[in-house]
């Protein structure tokens, strides 16, 4: 792999940080939820040696700084970051989109307003519960995290989305615990949690894809979910999103943080997967 790349790029209210390593063609992934480009280092250097891999920080986490207050999420909004990105790194060029969780509901919206900027959209477990049966029990979910935060704190808030969406086994050991380039990324993640809780969770989770858009892309679009995750809360909407789109769900190793948890058999399934179609 060569050298990585740090760069920033000015968009509308924000100034997003993105990195670059390896040559080929251009494979986006996209952070979701509190996370940024570090949550997926370990699966980076292994896909550098055939990609291009671009991964950035989403408006507001970590080093991609607001212009100014933070801002209630908009998807369009973050679909139009990631198109720049794109625009940045690959010009006018079709390229591999990989994302998880929101980062899984940007790249929706990304292929759904500029099919032709996206060669394959590999969408791990986007949570835009809206589209389950259940959907008004998880909504109702979402909103008592929230409330949560509001009236007890992050910890409390925490404790409720990890044990309510079915991720309190994937909890990170203690920080003390841990190397440090991965304490560095944990205390990101955490010093993003209150903005993820007050501006993102209910805008992503509130999310209704255009169903009919995404099928006349299908043929582009993967769904994907984790073996030890897909019947949990945020693994079940790409289920229903799948048979919308006439495809199995393809199923990663490991849970909703596979790329995590299983760097090398993740980033070797996600490349044979891209190179397959």
């Amino acid at each position: 792999m060569g050298a990585k790349t740090v760069n920033k790029l000015a968009v509308q209210g924000a100034s997003l940080h993105y990195e670059i390593a390896g040559s080929g063609p251009v494979l986006l992934l996209i952070a979701g939820d509190a996370a940024d480009a570090g949550v997926y280092s370990g699966i980076v250097g292994q896909l550098a040696a055939e990609y291009t891999v671009v991964t950035y920080d989403p408006r507001g986490n970590s080093r991609s700084r607001y212009d100014g207050d933070a801002t209630d999420e908009s998807v369009v909004q973050s679909a139009a970051d990631a198109l720049a990105v794109l625009d940045a790194v690959a010009g006018d060029e079709p390229a591999d989109v990989f994302g998880s969780g929101s980062g899984a509901i940007t790249g929706l919206e990304l292929i759904t307003r500029h099919p032709d900027r996206v060669r394959m959209l590999v969408a791990h477990e986007p949570p835009c519960t809206e589209v389950l049966a259940d959907a008004a029990d998880a909504r109702a979910f979402f909103e008592e995290v929230r409330s949560t935060y509001h009236e007890d704190g992050l910890t409390a808030a925490d404790v409720v989305y990890m044990m309510g969406t079915g991720m309190d086994g994937d909890a990170m050991p203690p920080m003390v615990d841990l190397l440090p380039e991965y304490r560095e990324l944990a205390e990101r993640m955490q010093a993003n949690a209150a903005n993820f809780y007050e501006h993102k969770l209910l805008p992503y989770t509130r999310y209704v894809p255009d169903l009919d858009a995404l099928r006349r892309v299908a043929d582009r679009v993967v769904p994907a979910a984790g073996m030890e995750s897909y019947a949990r809360l945020t693994g079940r909407p790409i289920d229903v999103i799948a048979d919308h789109l006439g495809w199995p769900v393809v199923m990663f190793p490991g849970g909703h943080g596979g790329y995590s948890s299983h760097p090398a058999p993740f980033a070797t399934h996600l490349s044979q997967l891209l190179k397959a179609l």
